[in-house]
């Protein structure tokens, strides 16, 4: 608990005619009228500020209080925001793919009736699966520039923190652009692989609309830029600047 204690002053005996005011003597702020007779009347007044303390658990931390000792990665993963989905991911397949989809599941059908019946069915087998190694091999080398836009927007694709947590032994994010931001479509943070350490950046975008919507839908401001600069500073600084991800 404490007390603040200020005085404010004020003078007595100011009339209306009293306008000018005193430049010469350095006394700025007084009529001329009460330089001579000036009383002070203090007024007190306490100002009593109180503080009350949150009472905090005995274990209150991010991960819990028996962690699997068999989780990757260990606590820090705890400290991260990217979790895993609760539903899974629904497959989506893109137009100009579905003559490819269409031969797996030739290919998935004819092994099934080879097991059921016990025929031998592998010229088959084979022969539809050099069909689908060439229908693949034809339709990526000779893919439209439409068709690379909607392969990058796959809904499923990998984002950056997927690539990271599969890489990585453990990794910790680091925030913000030490300018009152922290862009959440630019991902940052210190990774190690096989003992080395590395520092990720990586542009994220969302799995879901939920994420998309938080993450910005991928799209980095200024800020992001920012912070990127500054933990290339940061891992030159504590010579590491060769591990940039």
């Amino acid at each position: 608990m404490a007390s603040i204690s200020y005085s404010p002053a004020a003078f007595d005996e100011t009339s209306a005619s009293d306008l000018l005011r005193s430049s010469s003597s350095g006394v700025t702020g007084i009529p001329l009228k009460t330089l001579g007779k000036v009383r002070f009347v203090v007024k007190r007044r306490d100002v009593i500020v109180a503080a009350k303390m949150r009472k905090m658990k005995k274990h209150e931390y991010p991960w819990p209080a028996d962690p699997h000792p068999n989780v990757k990665g260990g606590v820090l993963t705890h400290l991260s925001h990217f979790k895993p989905l609760k539903e899974k991911q629904k497959p989506v397949t893109l137009d100009f793919e579905k003559p490819l989809v269409d031969l797996e599941k030739k290919i998935v059908d004819v092994r099934k009736m080879a097991n059921e019946t016990g025929l031998d069915f592998s010229d088959q087998i084979i022969s539809l699966e050099n069909k689908y190694q060439q229908a693949l091999k034809e339709l990526y080398l000779h893919i439209t520039p439409i068709q690379r836009v909607n392969i990058a927007r796959h809904p499923n694709r990998p984002t950056f923190l997927d690539h990271v947590f599969n890489m990585t032994d453990k990794f910790v994010e680091l925030h913000g652009d030490r300018a009152g931001y922290d862009d959440p479509a630019i991902v940052t943070g210190i990774g190690t692989i096989d003992g080395r350490r590395y520092m990720f950046i990586g542009q994220q975008k969302g799995r879901n609309t939920k994420e998309n919507i938080q993450r910005n839908f991928g799209m980095p401001t200024p800020h992001g830029y920012r912070k990127a600069l500054r933990m290339m500073y940061y891992a030159d600084h504590h010579r590491f600047c060769n591990n940039l991800v």
